[in-house]
C-alpha cells in the first residue's frame, strides 16, 4: 500500500514539476546535442563516428559508466567533430531551445567555447554570431528567452582567454550574457586568468566560472577573489572551507548545481553523499541544471525530481529553487525583477491545481 501511496506522490510530483516554468543557467552547447543529430551531421560532412549503430553511440554517450572528469570529457571529441560549420552550430542552438522549450524551460543560459569551433577553419565570430542565430530563431519560434556565456578555457594558452573575453566584450546586448572559465581544474588554476576576467568586468559582464567540481575550495576562492565571479558552476568542494562559504552565502553567490553531471564525474561518491541538501538548509542560493543534457541523458525537469526524490524535498523546497535559479540568471535587474515576480506567481497557481 505504502509503495502505492509513493509511486502516486511521485508521479503527481513529476507531472507538476514538468509544468513548472523553469531556468537552465548551466547547460553546455556541446554537451547537449540529439544523437540523431550527431549522426545526421556525421553523414552530411563524411565524419566518421566511432560507432556506427544507433544504441551503441546513444549508450556512449550517456556516459554510463565514465570514471572521472576526464573519461567524461572524451565524449565532447564526438560533439565537437560535428559543430565546425556555421550551419551545424546554427542548428544545434535551435534544437538544444526547442528541446528546453518542450519542458517548459523559459530562461536558458547557453555556454561554450568558439575556440574549439575552428578547426576546420570558421572563424570564431562566425561560430558563435550562428549559436545566436540559432537561440533568436528558438525564441521567436517557441518563446524561450536567454543569451550566450562565452567560456573560456583552463588548459588553453591564458592569452585565448583575453581573446575570447574580447568577443564577448564586442558581443555585449547582441546575444552574449556572460562569460565563464571551464575544462579541467587540477594544474590550471583561475587566476591565470585574470587578464581576462578583469576585462569583462571592467565592461560590466556577468561572471560565472566552474569551480570546486573537481579541485578543492581553493578553486572557489581564485574564481570569486581573482576572477570575480557573481556565480560558480558545481561547488561540490565548497564545504571543506565553512569562511568561505560564509562569505559564498553572504553575497548571495549562486551555486549552479548539476547532480547528474557530479555523479558521473565523481565529483560526488553518490548522490545521498552530495552536498546539496547541506547547502539547501544552509540558506545557501541554489539552482538545479542541466550542464549536459546528452552526456547525462537528463533536462532540467529530471534534475529536480532527482532533488526531490533523492532528499526527501517537497515541492515548496522545489518552487524556491526554480526562483533562486531566475534571481540569479544574467539579465538587468529591472527586467529580472519583474520576471521572478510572474514565475512566482505562476508557480503558485500551478501548486494550487
Amino acid at each position: 500500500m505504502n509503495n502505492e501511496v509513493n509511486t502516486r506522490n511521485y508521479q503527481k510530483a513529476w507531472e507538476t514539476i514538468l509544468s513548472f516554468p523553469k531556468a537552465d543557467l548551466h547547460c553546455h552547447l556541446d554537451g547537449s546535442l540529439r544523437p540523431g543529430t550527431i549522426k545526421e551531421l556525421a553523414e552530411l560532412n563524411d565524419i566518421k563516428l566511432p560507432y556506427t549503430d544507433m544504441n551503441d553511440l546513444v549508450r556512449y554517450m550517456h556516459c554510463e559508466n565514465c570514471k572521472s572528469l576526464p573519461d567524461y570529457l572524451k565524449r565532447f571529441d564526438i560533439t565537437l567533430s560535428v559543430m565546425q560549420d556555421p550551419q551545424s552550430v546554427e542548428r544545434i542552438a535551435y534544437e538544444l531551445c526547442e528541446d528546453a522549450a518542450a519542458e517548459n524551460v523559459r530562461w536558458l543560459e547557453v555556454r561554450y567555447s568558439p575556440i574549439l569551433h575552428i578547426q576546420k577553419g570558421m572563424k570564431i565570430m562566425d561560430n558563435l554570431e550562428a549559436v545566436i542565430r540559432g537561440m533568436r530563431k528558438a525564441e521567436r519560434d517557441f518563446g524561450i528567452r536567454g543569451g550566450v556565456i562565452v567560456c573560456g578555457m583552463r588548459s588553453y594558452d591564458p592569452a585565448v582567454s583575453v581573446q575570447l573575453a574580447e568577443l564577448a566584450v564586442a558581443y555585449k546586448n547582441r546575444g552574449v550574457i556572460g562569460f565563464d572559465l571551464a575544462g579541467p581544474e587540477e594544474n590550471y588554476p583561475a587566476k591565470a586568468h585574470e587578464e581576462a576576467f578583469r576585462l569583462v568586468l571592467k565592461n560590466n559582464i556577468n561572471i560565472t566560472i566552474h569551480a570546486g567540481e573537481a579541485y578543492g575550495p581553493e578553486s572557489i576562492h581564485q574564481a570569486v577573489h581573482y576572477c570575480g565571479a557573481h556565480r560558480i558552476g558545481h561547488g561540490t568542494n565548497l564545504p571543506e572551507d565553512g569562511g568561505l562559504m560564509n562569505y559564498i552565502n553572504d553575497h548571495r553567490i549562486c551555486l549552479e548545481i548539476c547532480l547528474t553531471s557530479n555523479l558521473q564525474t565523481k565529483s560526488v561518491p553518490s548522490l545521498k553523499q552530495h552536498p546539496f541538501k547541506f547547502f539547501l538548509d544552509y540558506g545557501l542560493r541554489l539552482s538545479l541544471n542541466t550542464d549536459n543534457r546528452l552526456m547525462s541523458d537528463t533536462n532540467v525537469s529530471k534534475e529536480l525530481f532527482l532533488a526531490y526524490k533523492t532528499f526527501g524535498l517537497d515541492i515548496e523546497n522545489i518552487k524556491n529553487i526554480i526562483i533562486d535559479s531566475f534571481k540569479s540568471a544574467f539579465m538587468h535587474h529591472r527586467e529580472r525583477r519583474e520576471l521572478v515576480k510572474e514565475i512566482a506567481v505562476e508557480l503558485e497557481k500551478i501548486i494550487r491545481l
